[in-house]
């Protein structure tokens, strides 16, 4: 399992790793409708952006940024984390991003288990960003080591570009 701070302090994060080369396990989060969603639902590149909560303020920048980045106009951007789909709808909604594709794990914490992001102490999401190819493989694993820290916005946007 990658090594992850939060606020300086280590956390156990559960799951299964995945890494570049890995097939993209597929999962089940909730729409802010409260309909479940699959990673199948969507083909060709995609960008799972993973945030602990959309209520704060580096997850707040990181949400903005994978989805207004005009280099990803050719990839579908996920962003998934354990808040309700209630909080996620009213977040997007005040910050402009109605059209973004904003999920919830915190039903069961599929998409946590089968990514190994997973903060067993707090049970949230850990910071990270999967580029997955239109083969349905990961081309792009980052675990960010402090969950408060911003992700490497232009290695995971480099491996867009490079996906097929």
């Amino acid at each position: 399992m990658p090594a992850v701070t939060f606020g300086g302090n280590p956390v156990t994060l559960d799951g299964n790793p995945v890494k570049p080369g890995d097939a993209a396990p597929d999962f089940t989060v909730l729409a802010q409708d409260l309909s479940e969603v699959k990673l199948s639902d969507f083909s060709g590149v995609r960008v799972i952006s993973v945030v602990p909560s959309v209520d704060t303020g580096v997850c707040a920048v990181q949400t903005k940024r994978f989805n207004e980045e005009t280099a990803l106009k050719n990839a579908t951007v996920l962003t998934i984390s354990a808040d309700l789909p209630f909080a996620q709808k009213r977040w997007a909604q005040e910050n402009g991003l109605d059209d973004a594709k904003i999920f919830s794990d915190h039903r069961d914490l599929s998409f946590g288990q089968a990514y190994g992001v997973v903060i067993k102490e707090f049970r949230l999401l850990a910071r990270s960003v999967f580029v997955i190819d239109s083969n349905n493989q990961i081309a792009y694993a980052e675990y960010v080591s402090e969950v408060t820290d911003h992700p490497d916005y232009e290695a995971a946007i480099e491996a867009v570009k490079n996906a097929k």
